[in-house]
């Protein structure tokens, strides 16, 4: 099967299950627009990731890595109206794009977006006594992918839900000797999560508008 075949039943996907959400829309046609990659999750999986957050019955969520802020919005509109999320991104321009977003749908009253290295971000949010957060989403630059761990359990208690984007890489992930820095933090993100006794979690191979990837998703012990 094709890529083609995988964008033609996400299609399906959403126009079965989703009323049509023009707000959503202009924001992918505003991030285009404005010259960033069109790297965002799919709505699918951004429907997914705003019902893990109800599932877990958020309030608090960290995201490492807003670009412009589509699966902020999505995670936003799960909260509860007391709820929040903490997004970090390192690129200012991206930061205007998103913010302008949240504006666009209404959301900004329910997202904290921190601009600068995300390292340096997660160590201010742990000196501000920020967490422990509910659900964490990471989908930032993959070589880090432990590090954001790391400090995810930091700002985490027992039942953060913890997930971690683009850890599959078209089947890439098997090759240990890949010498592709994304591929070997994806790899470092299974290690991560299949040596910490603390966590118990599972990866979810994707095919869809995206290609061929996947999450993995934990919860903490």
């Amino acid at each position: 099967m094709s890529k083609k075949t995988w964008t033609v039943v996400d299609d399906y996907i959403v126009s079965s299950l989703f009323a049509a959400d023009p707000v959503l829309d202009a924001v992918l046609v505003f991030n285009r627009d404005q010259g960033l990659p069109a790297i965002d999750v799919s709505a699918a999986q951004g429907k997914l990731l705003s019902l893990l957050v109800r599932i877990r019955g958020a309030r608090r969520v960290l995201e490492i890595g807003t670009l412009g802020g589509y699966s902020t919005i999505w995670m936003a509109r799960g909260l509860p109206a007391d709820g929040k999320v903490v997004t970090l991104e390192l690129d200012p321009h991206h930061a205007r794009v998103a913010r302008s977003n949240f504006e666009r749908a209404g959301v900004s009253d329910r997202i904290d977006l921190r601009i600068g290295p995300a390292l340096q971000s997660l160590a201010v949010l742990s000196g501000e006594n920020a967490g422990p957060f509910d659900l964490v989403f990471i989908d930032a630059d993959k070589p880090n992918n432990p590090n954001y761990l790391d400090w995810a359990m930091k700002l985490s208690r027992p039942g953060t839900v913890i997930i971690c984007d683009n850890v599959i890489r078209d089947g890439a992930v098997v090759h240990k000797d890949s010498g592709d820095a994304n591929v070997e933090g994806a790899r470092a993100a299974f290690s991560f999560i299949g040596g910490d006794k603390r966590l118990d979690g599972t990866a979810i191979q994707t095919v869809g508008a995206k290609g061929y990837d996947g999450f993995a998703i934990a919860i903490v012990e």
